[in-house]
Parts: structure tokens; C-alpha cells; sequence
């Protein structure tokens, strides 16, 4: 909530700014015959209906905001929410209004800047055809003020850019461009009114055709937004950039951006007879303290700070710390050099590496080579080897034994975050150069200790973490004032050049062997697991095979000799019918597969030919008569 409203006064405070300073300039361009101040006045003044209309954005979001609060309160409750739950749309006005103010009026606001912009650069460049050169005599005090101008401004527009890096508080970067780019544009002004004192005029002139133009390429963006603007692709959520706000503004606005092109425009040599007023003679003689006044100004201007968001400050008042550190945002100290404020990025993870120097080109490698060098300069350091130890021990007596240690290549980022910014800042000259030490140290010493197989192996994740905890404990011994978030082994193999490539070859031929024994360990296990449970279930198949057939011989067998005794019983009790029946029924299966014909003839004289192919067909057959049933 304070972050939304300190958003809506900043906000507030850009365009009630932009509109005290296009007034003034206004003025102060009409009095002194600036050409380049008048034309400065239309950024200005498109700066104010600019940041008027993202503070009205504002204070809509805040609305629906607060109204989409309300609403979620509502629908905690049972009975609200079988009432409103429906109904979202239609209870929440505040949102309807932001979406109805996104869609109609701020493309009609664009549609006007366009033609605001496309009439400036057209009657602008009109008039600066009949134009003249400024006089020298009235401009003193327009540079005193347009500088004043361009510091408020540059103050302000830099502290709201900062603020509009955060989530929710993008509506702050249009104005904070234009506010910026009106920085710029002042100090240009300041400078041309001061090259009119020196004597060349025309430099005037010659900047404010170069803002028409730069209205003029605002003016191209703009309508090039407004058609882009008609094929964008919604998408649902995403946050959308403000239709109005223009990126060359932006691009411009940042300070020292076109630092260069104003120096340029300074170097035009122009010849101009200095005017004898009595009105320049009075400025003459009050030039001095004209100057007084705006170094004094200046200087004033020493006692506002303001501090980033992902910033602390620390005040010395005559080098000696002075109060609690600065939290972001404004500030008031006393004027330089009485107190002076030193920033620090207390919010932002900061690093180093230990082990490896990087390069001023160096890029991150997905893929780490052993053989391969990978940073300017890689240090070598000791680790233990725990299969020379055993080695050697047997032979304990030999006069020359290797020492059961190697060297690897290793490279460990560290990440951290200052807690404590006193600590950091006053209990060492150079806390980060300290904390670096530090942690090389703790990483020789642990090391020295484990095995470098370990290290190299499955003990990667245990060996980060515990070097994590040894160089915290070792930081908050010093008293540096700094947490360490993160330690990564990046990457650790043999060590790389000065004749010692077979090393890494050697060692990556020793990792392989014994990669491909654990391999061949895997598939020889893996064949064992397959193998072992189909001889299992071979064996337990033939078994249930053999007793399902001695079950099935066991039950025909007896089968047969119960078919036996019924047909004993049979034959006794009809000896002639089971004669008849058993023959009936042989004669049944031996021509069971035969082709049988059937002929019934009265005429037993008739001679019968028979076609016994295996096919017959229809003709064979049609001629023969068939008697009707004797009806009896």
C-alpha cells in the first residue's frame, strides 16, 4: 500500500514538475529569443500530457487494486461468494473503467499526441525559417535557470526511471523519460545560450531544427506504435507496455546518451557582433554574481540524495559515519563537502570466483573440457589422493615415496550479499578483496583434506556446502558484514598446460576405463536380472506342464476303464442291439471323412454311372429322377 501511493506522488510530483518547468521555459524563451528553448518547451509540454495521463492510470489501477481486495474479502464468506461469484464482472466497476479507459481513450490520446507531434514539426519548422539568432545580451539569465532546470529535471527523472524497474510501477517510466530527455534538452539550451555569450549565435538555430527532427522521428515511432498496436496479439495476464510511451524518448533521455552530438554542435564557428545594450552592460557587470548564484545553487543542490532501490548509503560527515544507512529513495544531507554519502548494492548478489582469473571476452562454456583451457589464468591447487596413500603404505621404508597428493583445476564461484553494511564498510579497507581470500584459503584447506576422487565424483554437492559454512564461519570471524547465499564447484579436472596436457588425457583414460568397467559391471547385472528370472519361470512352466499330462494320462486311463465296465453292462443286458450299435458306429468313423451317395431306385434294372471326381458338378446330377415319397 505505502509503495502504491509513494508510486501515485512521484507520479503527482513528474507532471506538476514538467508543467512548473515548460511555464517557465516558455517564458524565459519568449524573454531571451531562444529558438532552441521554445522547441525544448513542446518536450515539455508533451512530457506533462504524457505523465498526467500515467498518473491517471495510476490512480485507476490503485482503484481496481483496492476494489479486487474488497472482492476477494467478499468471497471468503459462503454466502458472498454463491452471490458475487457469478457476478465478477459485473461488481467490479473499477476494472471495467481501467479496461474501458485502456481500450477507447488511451488510443485516442495517442492518436492526438500523433497530431500534436506531426503540427509541432510542421509549424515549428515553418518558423524557424524566419527566426534569428538569439540576443546575447538576454541569455545569461536563461542559462543560469535552464541549468537549474536540467539538474531538477535530470534528479527527479532518474530517481523515477530507478523506481520504474519494479513490478507494478511501470506507468512511472514515460515521464521519467521525458523528464530525463527534458534534462538534456535544458542542458543543451544552457549551452547554446552560452555559446550565444561567447559570441556564436547560430548554434541556436542549428539545435532547434535538430529537436524538430527529433519531434519529427517521436512523431514517426508514434504512428508506427498506433499500426503495430492493431496486429499486436493479445495475450491473457501479460502486462502491457503503455501505448503512449515512447522508446526513442526513452533511448534519448538517459543521461550522457547524446553527449557527443552536443559537443559536436558547439564546435560550429560563428561570427556575431555583440550587442552594446545598456541592458547587456548591466548583465556584464552582474555576470559575476550570476555564476556565484548558480555554483551556489549547484551546490545546494549536494544536500539531495537519492538512493536506488537495490541500494544503501552510508553518511560521513567530515569523514566520520554519521546515523543509520540510507534506505532508498530521497534523502537531505548537509551540502559537499561538509557530508558526503557512499553508496552500496546491499540488495544485489555479488560474486567472484576462486581458483580461475577471467578474461575481459570470457564467455561460459556449456560443455567443460578437461584438455581444453577454459580462463585466462587457472590456478592449480593440492588435493589428497587416497589410492597413493594406500599404495605407498606397505612400503613404508623406501627411500623415496610419492607424496599422496595431486593437483586439480578448479573453478568455484562464490555468491554473497552485504547483511551488515557497517561491518563491511569500516572494519576493512578492502572488505570484498578480504572476503576473497578468505575463501581461497578455506578451499586450499579443504582440499588438502579430501580425496580426490571424492571431489571429483559424488562428493561434489557435500563439498560445496560445507565449503559454504567454512567461509560464513571464517566471514563472521573477520566481522565482514557479508552472507554467503551460494559456493558451486563449476567445474574441476587436471590441470591444463605448461606440458602437462597428457595429464587430463591420461586421467579422462582412467575415468573412461572405469566408466566402462561399471558399465559392463551394469549390463552383466542387468542380464543377470533378466536371464535368471525366465530360467525361473521355465522351470516352474515345464513342471506345471508335466503334471497337467500325468494328470491327463491318470484321468483317460481311468476313463477307459470305466467305458470298459458300462460297456460290459451293455453287451450283457442286449447283446444283439450292442452288436448292431458298436458296428453301426465303427462303420460311422471309417467313413466319417468319405464322400457317401444314397441312390433309392424302384427299377433295379437301371444302370447307375458314377462320377467319383473329386469336384462334381451340377450336371452330373440334374438328370437324375428323383421319386416322390410313396404316400401310404
Amino acid at each position: 500500500m505505502d509503495t502504491e501511493k509513494n508510486t501515485q506522488r512521484i507520479g503527482l510530483l513528474n507532471w506538476i514538475v514538467l508543467l512548473v518547468c515548460a511555464l517557465v521555459s516558455e517564458l524565459v524563451a519568449r524573454q531571451a529569443g531562444s529558438a532552441s528553448g521554445q522547441v525544448g518547451v513542446i518536450f515539455l509540454g508533451l512530457g506533462f500530457l504524457v505523465a498526467v495521463l500515467s498518473y491517471f492510470q495510476m490512480r485507476l489501477e490503485e482503484r481496481e487494486r483496492l476494489e479486487q481486495m474488497e472482492f476477494d474479502e467478499m468471497l471468503k464468506s459462503k454466502s458472498s461468494a454463491t452471490l458475487f461469484a457469478s457476478q465478477e464482472a459485473g461488481v467490479l466497476p473499477a476494472r471495467r473503467a481501467r479496461e474501458q479507459f485502456e481500450k477507447y481513450f488511451v488510443p485516442a490520446f495517442t492518436v492526438l499526441l500523433f497530431l500534436a507531434q506531426a503540427s509541432a514539426v510542421y509549424f515549428l519548422w515553418k518558423w524557424l525559417g524566419k527566426a534569428e539568432p538569439p540576443e546575447a545580451a538576454l541569455g545569461t539569465l536563461a542559462m543560469a535557470l535552464y541549468a537549474v532546470f536540467a539538474l531538477v529535471l535530470f534528479l527527479l527523472g532518474k530517481y523515477a526511471s530507478g523506481l520504474a524497474r519494479l513490478d507494478r510501477q511501470r506507468l512511472l517510466r514515460p515521464g521519467a523519460g521525458y523528464m530525463l530527455l527534458g534534462s538534456f534538452i535544458c542542458f543543451v539550451v544552457a549551452v547554446t545560450e552560452a555559446a550565444a555569450w561567447f559570441g556564436f549565435p547560430g548554434v541556436d538555430l542549428q539545435v532547434a531544427r535538430a529537436l524538430c527532427v527529433v519531434i519529427g522521428l517521436a512523431a514517426l515511432e508514434t504512428l508506427i506504435n498506433l499500426v503495430l498496436e492493431l496486429y499486436r496479439p493479445r495475450l491473457k495476464g501479460a502486462v502491457e507496455r503503455p501505448l503512449y510511451e515512447s522508446r526513442l524518448v526513452g533511448l534519448l533521455g538517459q543521461p550522457g546518451g547524446l553527449i557527443t552530438t552536443a559537443a559536436q554542435a558547439l564546435d560550429y564557428q560563428f561570427g556575431f557582433k555583440v550587442s552594446e545594450t545598456w541592458f547587456y552592460k548591466f548583465l556584464e557587470k552582474a555576470l559575476a554574481w550570476l555564476i556565484l548564484i548558480q555554483l551556489g545553487v549547484l551546490w545546494l543542490s549536494t544536500a539531495f540524495v537519492f538512493v536506488e532501490p537495490h541500494e544503501q548509503g552510508l553518511v560521513e560527515r567530515f569523514g566520520r559515519p554519521v546515523g543509520e544507512p540510507l534506505a532508498a529513495g530521497p534523502h537531505l544531507k548537509l551540502p559537499w563537502p561538509l557530508e558526503k554519502v557512499y553508496r552500496y548494492r546491499t540488495s544485489e548478489v555479488q560474486s567472484f570466483t576462486v581458483g580461475a582469473v577471467h578474461g575481459k571476452d570470457h564467455e561460459e562454456e556449456r560443455t567443460v573440457v578437461w584438455t581444453k583451457k577454459h580462463y585466462e589464468e587457472e590456478f592449480n591447487l593440492l588435493v589428497a589422493s587416497r589410492e597413493q596413500a594406500t599404495a605407498a603404505a606397505p612400503d613404508s621404508t623406501a627411500p623415496e615415496q610419492a607424496i599422496p597428493v595431486n593437483l586439480l583445476s578448479v573453478s568455484i564461484p562464490v555468491h554473497f550479499v552485504i547483511k551488515n553494511l557497517k561491518d563491511w564498510a569500516y572494519h576493512h579497507a578492502d572488505a570484498a578483496q578480504l572476503l576473497e581470500r578468505i575463501a581461497t584459503r578455506e578451499v586450499v584447506r579443504y582440499l588438502v583434506s579430501v580425496d580426490i576422487n571424492d571431489i571429483m565424483g559424488n562428493g561434489r554437492l557435500g563439498a560445496a556446502k560445507t565449503l559454504q559454512e567454512r567461509i560464513q564461519q571464517a566471514a563472521n570471524a573477520f566481522q565482514i558484514g557479508a552472507e554467503i547465499v551460494f559456493v558451486g564447484l563449476h567445474d574441476i579436472h587436471p590441470p591444463v598446460g605448461g606440458g602437462r596436457e597428457t595429464v587430463a588425457a591420461a586421467f579422462e583414460a582412467v575415468i573412461g576405463a572405469i566408466q566402462e568397467k561399471e558399465a559392463r559391471i551394469y549390463t552383466a547385472e542387468g542380464e543377470r536380472a533378466d536371464l535368471i528370472p525366465k530360467a525361473r519361470a521355465d522351470a516352474l512352466k515345464r513342471i506345471a506342464e508335466a503334471k497337467a499330462e500325468a494328470l491327463h494320462k491318470v484321468a483317460t486311463a481311468a476313463a477307459l476303464a470305466s467305458q470298459f465296465t458300462n460297456r460290459l453292462a451293455a453287451y450283457e443286458a442286449s447283446p444283439t442291439v450292442f452288436k448292431q450299435r458298436v458296428y453301426l458306429d465303427t462303420v460311422a468313423r471309417a467313413v466319417a471323412s468319405a464322400r457317401k451317395y444314397v441312390l433309392v431306385a424302384t427299377n433295379t434294372e437301371d444302370i447307375v454311372n458314377l462320377n467319383l471326381e473329386d469336384k462334381l458338378g451340377p450336371e452330373l446330377y440334374r438328370d437324375i429322377a428323383v421319386p416322390p415319397p410313396e404316400k401310404k
